[in-house]
């Protein structure tokens, strides 16, 4: 598993990086962003439990004073992090959202060091730096050079919350398999989604669409795509990767939304994107050779 675990974590991050075309194609129907995000978590929570519930009942069984670990992975994590992310994409450019969102592996490295008393290695280092420039280089620098401490505050809350998964899941992967986290987490978040999203207003939305059939269709593949199946690989390969170094190697994320965004979109690769996904595709490498589990 320690072999393959990388391959899940790369894998994650590769269909994270393609949330950009599922999010364009529904907000042709209308859904805020909010809304989008809140689609994503709860269609996600039933397709979890479905799928717990046909392959083995045995794992939905949780103690209940473990329910906290899993409203940290959902709404400490998951909801937080959309919320705090989105908010930040209102307030300021893409690109500067995607830095803020990507200190996260900063924030996972310095907790790892608390938490688990995990080394600070100088390939380790080496990789971090890496990663985050190339994600710099990646998405760009914001053009108008001002940014509201604001949206910088809620940047830094969303990238907080990104990272917090990694570090909770690896205390609560010690009790239980990896669909039941994901289950838990995704059904913790689906119930504080459906507080905040306006249910009513996306029904409204779904039922009046001059395609129905296809909006339903949309939003099952955007759960399974972007939602389901990566934070399934990601626990699954957290379980055999430290936290810090799981969450640089999701820095592959930024660099497929790149080639994502140049292939189907036709938005220009520069010199400095392409630049940055060779730093993060190097970091990603030098990771791997010098791994420590």
């Amino acid at each position: 598993m320690k072999r393959t675990a990388p391959i899940f974590i790369l894998a994650a991050g590769s269909l994270w990086g393609l949330m950009g075309i599922f999010v364009r194609r529904l907000e042709t129907y209308h859904f805020t962003s909010l809304q989008i995000a809140a689609l994503r978590i709860i269609t996600g929570a039933i397709i979890f439990l479905a799928a717990a519930s046909f392959k083995d009942r045995t794992l939905l069984k949780i103690r209940p004073r473990d329910i906290l670990w899993f409203l940290g992975t959902g709404i400490a994590s998951i909801l937080l992090f959309t919320i705090c992310y989105f908010q930040t994409i209102s307030m300021a450019s893409l690109s500067v959202a995607a830095i803020l969102l990507y200190t996260a592996p900063i924030m996972v490295m310095l907790m790892s060091l608390v938490l688990f008393k995990e080394k600070l290695t100088r390939h380790k280092t080496t990789a971090l730096l890496m990663a985050f420039l190339g994600c710099i280089l990646v998405t760009g620098i914001g053009g108008d050079g001002h940014t509201p401490a604001a949206a910088v505050v809620f940047g830094l809350i969303s990238a907080f919350g990104y990272g917090l998964y990694s570090i909770l899941g690896t205390f609560v992967l010690k009790r239980y398999p990896p669909v039941t986290v994901t289950t838990y987490t995704f059904l913790c978040g689906g119930i504080g989604a459906l507080l905040i999203c306006d249910p009513a207003d996306i029904g409204r939305k779904i039922l009046t669409a001059p395609d129905t059939a296809n909006v339903l269709g949309l939003i099952f593949l955007t759960a399974v795509v972007t939602a389901v199946l990566p934070y399934l690989l990601y626990t699954i390969g957290l379980s055999s990767v430290k936290a810090s170094s799981a969450s640089i190697m999701a820095s592959v994320e930024p660099v497929v939304a790149t080639i994502a965004g140049a292939v189907v979109f036709g938005e220009e690769l520069s010199l400095p994107s392409l630049a940055g996904v060779a730093l993060v595709v190097l970091a990603i490498v030098i990771l791997n050779i010098h791994a420590e589990g």
